[in-house]
């Protein structure tokens, strides 16, 4: 519902941005008993542009918040993920996998976090850090209502790609985005029997990139394409994007794949077609400062080769929660020195992670290899296992996409 009282003045942690990421530390904060206030620019529900792919890792998540029933039973549950290369053969990779738009997963999370206890402020759109000297105690809020100052021992970020909160936080180190992605609601009920898969796709005419054919519940499909890799940091550290047309790109999309095709010129578009920056591979911001903490997108919780992100803001937004929870017995308070420490070295822990990612993204620019490693998988069920096992996080993806890794593919 829309805001139709004026907010608290106060409260322990106030997490700005009410996507997964945040509404993830704003549960896990309300459940252990802090005051928490959790503010969105937008009245819930509302939409996000993003693929709605829930893989192993946002399962995962969700079962820790204790929401993952209640997703497994809205969402479509598919079986695998099809590897399309641009040649138009495949490989279907097995794992733990569905699909929800994300206008019905993130008001669950944020109804779970209300639940716990955390106050939804919404609509209203963060425009500037409360300081107290150079430490962050609150944040300035507003709507069309007017202007809110909060105060908060701690403030989270979690206000996705958009670099305007990140600069206006005093965070913001790069502020082109690591990519960008446009997709469309297709509604196409007599093709759901036929499309049971998430669909990735590579081809020359998406270099840097890729399309993507995932089905959601009742004949509902999401339909896009995605460019990473898309910015150049320079001196400055302001970058600057590549030249990319991704409505032409879709058109691209749909030109070199007929399944993609054919949705869209036999089935009804539901809404527009929306696009949306990413910010991938946990840089381009600082994660924190006295205060403050950045969480979810807004740190770059995406990863480069697959524009995944989900289930990596929530899982950045778990941390945050713990690095505050692991200070709030303290006599003397959260600590900054202490909160920061814990919550970056979390980060910095997952940091390989996202640089073999950033290294196998080399696929989206040399959509060649694709084929290749689709041609090996059809015909070792141990290359196919490391897919999954990709998938699934139990392997590295530089075991198969990095150099190195190509050149053992063409002799196993």
């Amino acid at each position: 519902m829309p805001l139709t009282t004026p907010p608290p003045s106060q409260c322990d942690v106030l997490v700005v941005g009410a996507g997964p990421a945040g509404s993830a530390c704003a549960l896990w904060l309300a459940r252990a008993g802090l005051q928490v206030l959790l503010a969105d620019q937008h009245a819930f529900p509302r939409d996000k542009v993003c693929g709605d792919g829930l893989i192993p890792d946002t399962h995962a998540a969700l079962r820790r918040l204790g929401v993952f029933e209640e997703v497994a039973a809205l969402a479509q549950q598919v079986p695998y993920v099809r590897c399309v290369g641009p040649r138009g053969g495949f490989v279907d990779v097995p794992g733990s996998l569905s699909v929800l738009p994300r206008k019905t997963l993130d008001h669950v999370l944020v109804r779970a976090a209300q639940r716990a206890g955390a106050w939804l402020l919404a609509p209203l759109r963060f425009e500037a850090p409360l300081l107290d000297g150079e430490r962050v105690v609150g944040a300035r809020l507003r709507n069309d209502g007017g202007r809110f100052d909060i105060a908060a021992r701690w403030v989270v970020l979690a206000t996705g790609a958009a670099a305007q909160p990140l600069m206006a936080a005093g965070l913001c180190e790069r502020r082109t985005p690591s990519g960008v992605a446009l997709r469309g609601y297709v509604r196409h009920p007599a093709m759901a029997g036929r499309i049971n898969q998430l669909q990735i796709v590579w081809h020359p005419r998406l270099r840097g990139g890729y399309g993507w054919v995932f089905p959601a519940p009742g004949g509902l499909f999401n339909v896009g394409t995605g460019l990473v890799g898309s910015h150049a940091v320079q001196g400055n550290g302001k970058g600057r994007m590549q030249d990319v047309n991704l409505r032409r790109m879709l058109d691209d999309f749909c030109s070199v794949y007929a399944p993609a095709r054919e949705l869209m010129a036999g089935g009804e578009l539901q809404g527009e077609i929306k696009g949306a920056p990413l910010r991938c591979t946990l840089r381009g911001a600082r994660w924190s400062r006295p205060g403050m903490l950045a969480t979810g997108e807004a740190a770059g919780s995406t990863y480069s080769f697959s524009g995944e992100g989900i289930g990596k803001a929530m899982e950045t937004g778990l941390l945050a929660a713990e690095a505050l929870l692991a200070q709030a017995g303290n006599p003397q308070g959260c600590r900054d020195d202490s909160v920061r420490e814990r919550y970056e070295a979390s980060l910095r822990a997952l940091q390989p992670r996202f640089d073999l990612y950033e290294t196998a993204s080399g696929v989206n620019r040399h959509p060649w290899l694709a084929d290749l490693v689709v041609w090996r998988a059809r015909r070792s069920p141990r290359i196919l296992k490391r897919l999954s096992g990709v998938l699934e996080e139990t392997q590295s993806p530089g075991r198969l996409f990095s150099w190195s890794g190509i050149t053992k593919l063409m002799f196993e």
